[in-house]
């Protein structure tokens, strides 16, 4: 019994020993075909480096302000009789938008002008009188002032109607209308906005240390809702303080809007051209992987593989960027000219990736897009 036990024991550890030898000539099979595979390579477009002027800028962001721009308001209360104005209308100097009803106010201005006229008679009989001697000086200068009082009274209640017509004070555009007619206004109460945009300011920051560089009549570019506005002026002023919060200084910029644009309040990207420039390579911006550790490129070059032969791959470097234009973003370090950059597909690339070029599509690359449906 204990022989057969043996016999039995033994068998199954040689047929262990064997199951084990198997499963490890498997298994360093396996790691073999593992360490010798290659990945497919990932298709990418790439360019060739190239330098190019590159113009000094300041960059900003910058806010569409009016050259004079108002809430016109009631000056006195009033009920409204007239309204003279659509909205959206253009207006000149002067032009009348609302009437408030002035009934009473005429009414004393007609019995005003009556004292007047009695006053202006009492004072030319009086006056007649004196210069034959027939009455006192004294009695002449009484009628003298009464005279006086009821112009100044006449032209009060005339000064009050006429203020009781809400004018244009500048020529601008209008904005939606705030009063309905009948309807009761208080003192400074609102009644439309008026803007004169034609030309238009663009308000923007720029860092102290730009100052030096800055000078009035600078020429700015500006684009707006994407590019598909886009518009250029000269600086007008430049703030004499720098904001202690922020270092920054306003500055604001002078531009031509015929067509009216650029209306206030308007997010708008600003470019203050310097002049001059570096020469500095240029690559597409889709070109650019940005990190929080830093931006970088993928650079194509041919690699020693593990087992011995080469392949087309990419290595990955780190870039200074300078500044963009257009669909274009200059690299002040990192690559050289006639170096080959991957433009598309670098959200899924590695550094020693192999890669595929395929030019056929190329990403935009133009310093000056225009918008399709300009």
């Amino acid at each position: 019994m204990t022989k057969r036990m043996l016999l039995m024991l033994a068998f199954v550890a040689v047929f262990l020993a064997a199951i084990g030898a198997v499963k490890y000539r498997q298994i360093r099979a396996g790691m073999a075909e593992g360490a010798s595979y290659q990945p497919p390579p990932d298709a990418v477009t790439t360019i060739i480096a190239e330098s190019s002027q590159w113009p000094t800028t300041i960059q900003g962001i910058g806010s569409v302000s009016p050259v004079q721009g108002v809430t016109v308001s009631a000056d006195l209360p009033g009920i409204v009789s007239r309204i003279a104005f659509e909205s959206g209308q253009e207006v000149r100097r002067g032009d009348l938008l609302v009437e408030l009803d002035a009934r009473q106010e005429e009414a004393q201005l007609a019995a005003a002008r009556a004292q007047l006229e009695l006053s202006r008679l009492q004072y030319e009989r009086i006056s007649g009188l004196r210069r034959k001697g027939v009455t006192s000086q004294a009695e002449l200068d009484q009628v003298e002032a009464e005279l006086a009082q009821a112009r100044a009274r006449a032209g009060e209640i005339e000064a009050t109607i006429d203020r009781k017509q809400i004018r244009a004070p500048f020529a601008g555009v209008l904005g939606i209308r705030q009063v309905n007619l009948g309807q009761y206004l208080p003192g400074g109460a609102p009644v439309v906005e008026l803007q004169s945009i034609d030309p238009i300011y663009v308000d923007f920051t720029a860092p102290q240390q730009e100052i030096a560089r800055l000078r009035t009549g600078s020429q700015v570019e500006v684009d707006a809702d994407g590019g598909t506005i886009r518009v250029e002026g000269r600086v007008t002023a430049i703030d004499a303080v720098v904001d202690p919060a922020t270092r920054n200084l306003r500055v604001r910029a002078e531009f031509d809007n015929p067509d009216g644009s650029l209306r206030p309040g308007m997010f708008v990207e600003v470019r203050v051209l310097l002049g001059g420039g570096d020469s500095l390579v240029t690559v597409p911006a889709s070109a650019i992987s940005y990190a929080p550790y830093g931006d970088s490129v993928f650079i194509v070059e041919v690699m020693e593989s593990p087992g011995g032969g080469t392949y087309q791959g990419v290595r990955q470097q780190f870039v200074q960027t300078a500044g963009t234009r257009g669909d274009q973003i200059a690299l002040r370090s990192g690559v050289e000219p006639g170096q080959e950059v991957v433009t598309s597909g670098v959200f899924k690339l590695r550094n020693g990736a192999a890669v595929l070029v395929n030019n056929e599509v190329q990403p935009a690359n133009d310093p000056t897009p225009q918008p399709a449906n300009s």
